[in-house]
């Protein structure tokens, strides 16, 4: 007997010891006519779908477990069996190995949802509400009067929040503005959100163990699937085989397969940039940036009815960042992503949510292009009523004026001042609130003759070895109209590469000659450690410079106005200056970063991902310091629109060497795509 036929056998089985004697000729009439072959599909073929009986229901549900059953007997029989056969190759066997060892993790293991808790104290202070007003078995949320507020400040006032099943959503607004909150609050189920919708939120890296990439990405959809499978069993018990909240639960099991896991989570784990060899290496041993790629494969993986992304692509290569775009934007259930790419929001999102520094969210059809459109021009229309009915007010008010005391000019002006409060009752125009526009300025830096950087027979390998060399032979030179943006996979040496600028790691051969007065600002991920966050920004630069900072015309000193003039020139204002820095979010300690870089006085940049926690306005006002710096810039960036705003050249990191691209940003994305088969 097949294989099929067994599966089949074993279906036939399990349905007839379930089902009641009295329904089986009807069930098994019902299973002949195959009465819902899409009924599992995005939705389109259920509008014309026959509709189903509570018995016919009951027995679609006892068929689909049966087969599951079956399924899985069928795997574990197949696994015993390549396991007892004496030709099975060595790399079988590893394999075999590794889906025992996720059987083992997750036997015994008690399924929950993949909701993953906010981070440790981030909701402490957190004062949230709203009012559940679509219905509870629907797979779309609505909230009225929703608002949030932290440490006493209104974040969400008063709004209605909305997501509807297949819409994929990019989440903007300020830095601080509350989006992070938001993602965490819906997490953590601070508000009311029907049961039956999977919540995963992505905030943090997979946990370091001793289960490989591949395991750890089995492990988690093995959890989920015996989570669905105890949820349709209470589901059936409690709400009957009409619920519909069953119908996704059934789309989401049919797709969870045994036997394919293993493939499928290494497509995942390859498209997020792991080579066969980092798949099984084991999490404990892997960076924080490689565990983020782990949890992200699981995240995909599961595929949950609302997932929740915060800068999923902060930790990818430029090749992970086109092959996710590509993959999320098709996402067939509901996604709510906060990106500060505006590239990857136009090639993913159907729809834009917007907080405004009111409060409020405002929603928008398309991507973020069409997005900037809409709003523009609904602001335009808006002013110009705005600015009609201040002068229809402001003339009503001269007239009344004018009526002054009279008696027979007292019953006009009584009736204009009523035509002022119906207006007043019914709503006035507000007055459109523009954004900050931040003005970020890298000060003017003396000229140096060139080349002031240059490489010259470079080899590296961070063990000496010869056979180990990220690099061998590297010979360039940067000057101070240089405008670089080094690309490459993730491993190429990138950030290697900047570091034996800075002089922080030597070459095994030759060596990096540099001007003897060459000042360099540099950022990188980990440029927020130097900062002294019990200190204000405003105290820990005047601490840090008490005989002055460096200029074209030697040192100066500051006094406490132009500190703060300082501070303004890239966004840090008002309060902000003088609050300890604990208190300020990621974004704003990366804007105190980069004033304390302009305090250098540099002659060349060294950008290490500087956008990571930048709002959308913040990298435009980046990318115009830049292009108004008269020095030069070396630039790693998974921001293929401030590479595309900045750079005049591409240098290519691989195979040991740099060399340059030949086309602009985007077309090294076309070739990247190309080679994905996308």
């Amino acid at each position: 007997m097949g294989r099929k036929e067994k599966i089949a056998k074993a279906a036939e089985a399990a349905m007839n010891a379930e089902l009641d004697a009295s329904t089986t000729e009807r069930i098994a009439d019902v299973a002949a006519k195959d009465v819902r072959p899409a009924a599992m599909g995005k939705g389109e073929e259920q509008l014309f779908e026959k509709k189903m009986s509570k018995d016919e229901k009951k027995a679609l549900a006892a068929q689909k477990k049966a087969e599951r059953e079956a399924k899985k007997k069928a795997t574990k029989g197949d696994a015993s069996e390549a396991g007892g056969e004496d030709d099975a190759d060595a790399d079988d066997a590893a394999e075999g190995g590794a889906a025992k060892g996720a059987n083992g993790a997750a036997k015994g293991s008690e399924p929950s949802a993949p909701s993953a808790p906010a981070a440790p104290g981030a909701l402490d202070t957190c004062v949230c509400s709203g009012v559940l007003t679509s219905r509870k078995d629907s797979r779309d949320v609505k909230l009225e009067n929703f608002s949030i507020s932290v440490h006493g400040k209104q974040l969400f006032d008063d709004c209605t929040f909305e997501l509807n099943y297949g819409r994929r959503y990019g989440l903007i607004g300020l830095n601080g503005s509350g989006k992070s909150t938001l993602l965490s609050v819906l997490a953590a189920r601070m508000v009311e959100i029907p049961e039956h919708l999977d919540i995963w939120h992505l905030h943090e890296e997979a946990k370091p163990s001793d289960r490989t990439a591949l395991e750890s990405v089995i492990d988690v959809v093995r959890d989920e699937q015996t989570r669905l499978e105890k949820l349709e069993e209470t589901i059936l018990e409690t709400q009957g085989g009409d619920s519909p909240a069953l119908e996704e639960i059934y789309e989401k099991l049919e797709k969870l397969d045994p036997a394919t896991f293993e493939k499928r989570a290494g497509e995942l784990l390859n498209g997020l940039g792991f080579t066969q060899t980092q798949m099984h290496k084991m999490t404990k041993d892997m960076s924080g940036g490689w565990r983020m790629r782990v949890a992200l494969a699981q995240a995909l993986f599961v595929s949950p009815s609302i997932l929740l992304l915060d800068e999923p692509t902060n930790h990818l290569d430029l090749g992970a960042c086109v092959w996710l775009e590509n993959y999320l934007s098709t996402y067939p259930r509901c996604l709510l992503v906060i990106s500060h790419s505006q590239d990857f929001l136009n090639g993913v999102c159907t729809n834009m949510m917007h907080l405004t520094v009111q409060g409020k969210l405002q929603y928008y059809g398309g991507n973020y292009e069409a997005f900037v459109r809409t709003r523009e021009e609904l602001e335009i229309n808006q002013m110009k009523r705005y600015e009609k009915e201040q002068a229809d007010i402001k003339h009503i008010k001269e007239f009344i004026a004018s009526c002054g005391t009279y008696a027979n000019m007292r019953k006009q002006a009584e009736s204009k001042q009523k035509i002022i409060d119906k207006m007043v009752e019914a709503g006035l125009v507000e007055k459109v609130v523009p954004d900050p526009v931040y003005r970020f300025r890298f000060p003017e830096c003396d000229s140096l003759p060139p080349p002031v950087l240059g490489f010259k027979d470079v080899s590296f390998s961070y063990s000496g070895k010869k056979e180990d060399y990220l690099y061998q032979n590297l010979n360039f030179g940067i000057d101070l109209d240089s405008r670089i943006a080094l690309v490459g996979p993730n491993g190429a040496g990138k950030s290697t590469l900047l570091k034996l600028m800075l002089g922080w790691i030597t070459p095994v051969e030759g060596e990096v000659q540099k001007n003897g007065h060459l000042r360099i600002g540099q950022y990188n991920q980990h440029s927020e450690d130097q900062l002294d966050l019990q200190k204000s920004p405003y105290e820990f630069l005047r601490d840090l410079y008490p005989n002055g900072i460096v200029t074209a015309n030697g040192l100066e000193r500051l006094d406490v106005e132009q500190w703060r003039q300082k501070l303004g020139q890239f966004g840090v204002t008002g309060e902000r200056q003088l609050e300890p820095m604990f208190k300020m979010s990621h974004g704003l300690l990366t804007r105190v970063v980069f004033c304390l870089i302009s305090l250098r006085n540099p002659h060349i940049l060294l950008l290490d991902e500087p956008t990571n926690h930048l709002d959308m306005s913040c990298i435009d006002s980046l990318a115009d310091a830049i292009n108004c710096f008269p020095g030069g810039l070396v630039l790693v960036s998974h921001d293929f629109r401030l590479i595309g705003q900045v750079a005049k050249e591409i240098w290519v990191c691989d195979n040991k060497n740099v060399g340059p691209w030949k086309g602009d940003i985007q077309s090294y994305k076309k070739h990247l795509r190309k080679q994905m088969g996308l």
